[in-house]
């Protein structure tokens, strides 16, 4: 192959890729009312054709056509002499979980909010967010009041990424010390601690409004709470550890380092302080990758419009400009690369 004709085709490929971007919102929506009309559910059932398709799901011989020449063309399915079938991308949308949640998350969180990216990053503000509540500044007062299947994908996407490390977290953690769980969101890791150890100190530290949601959960009767806003709020006496999960990466660099400091001054020098973050130059997958640098642009138009997923190295740096230094690294928790960054004062 001659270097015009090499040329040729990576013309050729990256004009059929940037068609794919160009449509991404019909693809998107296109899989979403597949999904939400059973095709590609009654494809894998074994149903094959589209007359059969029209029959068992109801659904208009326009539907069912022009849905599976979109799925053909997406890649979620295969058709040969007539017959349909799924292939794996298509099985991945029915059957893999992380794929479901980050789905729903973008079509229930996200989508139409998705839309006001190029305000958002010129002004700072997640105008996505103004949609639902034109005075919010931040999406984290209005989680807990957010209509509900909104609010249920929301949850399901962040409780997905972390849960799965707390188990882990647990073991590292002296729970025999004071714990001070900072973002502490529903209260997930509460649990697994006091299941492990009923005598556990802990104490919840957040938004009063998402502390207000939380506080008559029967599991959580013997936590603590103090309701903060990080930022400006006081602290109570820190001693023993501060966990922070997913917490870190809805802050701008600027207020990571505030934070930090203030977490520094508040707490004695024993205090051990756990950032739990999924970093992106940490995953050893693409797919990962890729869904947390995307992430980013939920926190841009919809959760704050200054934050984002950091890298261990960016999270590093801003350690150390806080005051503190890094005693230990737990690498590669849990089913999503999670990395528990172990500080300590300087």
């Amino acid at each position: 192959m001659n270097n015009r004709t090499e040329h040729k085709n990576k013309l050729i490929n990256a004009l059929t890729e940037a068609q794919k971007i160009a449509f991404a919102p019909f693809t998107f929506h296109a899989v979403g009312a597949m999904l939400e009309l059973g095709i590609l559910k009654e494809i894998d059932n074994g149903t094959s054709s589209a007359l059969d398709l029209e029959k068992k799901l109801g659904l208009s011989e326009y539907a069912v056509s022009t849905l599976l020449e979109a799925g053909e063309t997406i890649g979620v399915i295969e058709i040969n002499d007539g017959n349909c079938s799924l292939t794996p991308l298509g099985q991945a949308f029915l059957y893999d979980e992380m794929t479901r949640v980050n789905f729903n998350f973008m079509k229930d969180v996200c989508f139409q909010g998705a839309a006001e990216m190029t305000e958002s990053f010129k002004n700072g503000i997640p105008y996505g967010l103004k949609k639902l509540y034109p005075d919010g500044k931040t999406i984290y007062p209005y989680i807990s009041k957010l209509p509900d299947k909104m609010r249920k994908s929301w949850y399901e996407f962040d409780h997905y990424y972390s849960d799965n490390c707390f188990d882990i977290i647990y073991k590292i953690i002296d729970t025999n010390k004071k714990i001070f769980d900072i973002g502490a969101n529903t209260g997930k890791f509460e649990k697994v601690c006091l299941k492990n150890n009923p005598n556990c100190d802990i104490t919840m530290i957040d938004l009063k409004e998402n502390i207000e949601f939380i506080k008559n959960d029967k599991d959580l009767a013997k936590c603590k709470f103090y309701p903060a806003d990080i930022l400006t709020a006081p602290l109570p006496e820190i001693s023993g550890s501060v966990i922070m999960s997913q917490f870190l990466d809805c802050f701008s660099k600027e207020q990571i380092e505030l934070i930090l400091k203030r977490i520094k001054e508040a707490s004695d020098k024993d205090t051990k302080i756990y950032i739990l973050e999924p970093f992106i130059d940490r995953q050893k997958f693409a797919g990962a990758k890729y869904a947390l640098v995307h992430t980013s642009l939920y926190f841009t138009c919809m959760a704050n419009g200054c934050s984002k997923m950091y890298s261990q190295k960016t999270m590093e740096e801003i350690i150390e400009k806080a005051g503190l230094k890094i005693n230990c690294v737990y690498d590669t928790l849990g089913a999503h690369d999670y990395t528990l960054l172990e500080c300590v004062h300087a």
